[in-house]
């Protein structure tokens, strides 16, 4: 990855949308090439997905901090999490918890039910979760 590679992101980063032909013009390149690059970032995995963010003002977040029992493996629960709805990030953290989830969704009981089925997780010994009051970038 280069600088343009960098700078093509960083616009993907700001709108999604984005047209390649604006990209172009932007990092002094033809559409051609910034399409390849493009591909080429998801091919390698850089660009995982172009996803759509919703205002704030829409959304209920939470953040969920996960136990798991130690006799299974993190990356296996952590799988299942990344198919719930609401899931929007995954870390696994060392320390008191092994996960932590950032959740958004549209109400507060499409929230309780993304932690019911985070609890109901065969491996998760308890949760502990706070609700977002406030988003700083």
């Amino acid at each position: 990855m280069d600088d343009i590679d960098q700078k093509i992101i960083d616009l993907l980063k700001k709108d999604s949308r984005t047209s390649f032909v604006k990209i172009a013009d932007a990092v002094e390149l033809s559409e051609t090439a910034v399409r390849k690059r493009i591909k080429n970032l998801q091919d390698n995995g850089i660009i995982k997905r172009f996803t759509v963010e919703i205002d704030e003002e829409q959304q209920t977040k939470a953040i969920a901090m996960i136990e798991t029992q130690a006799s299974m493996h993190t990356p296996e629960i952590s799988q299942k999490f990344i198919e719930i709805e609401g899931v929007s990030y995954l870390f696994e953290t060392t320390g008191e918890y092994d996960i932590i989830a950032v959740l958004s969704t549209t109400t507060i009981e499409e929230l309780n039910r993304t932690l019911e089925k985070i609890r109901l997780t065969e491996g998760v010994i308890r949760t502990n979760t706070s609700l977002v009051l406030r988003s700083w970038f």
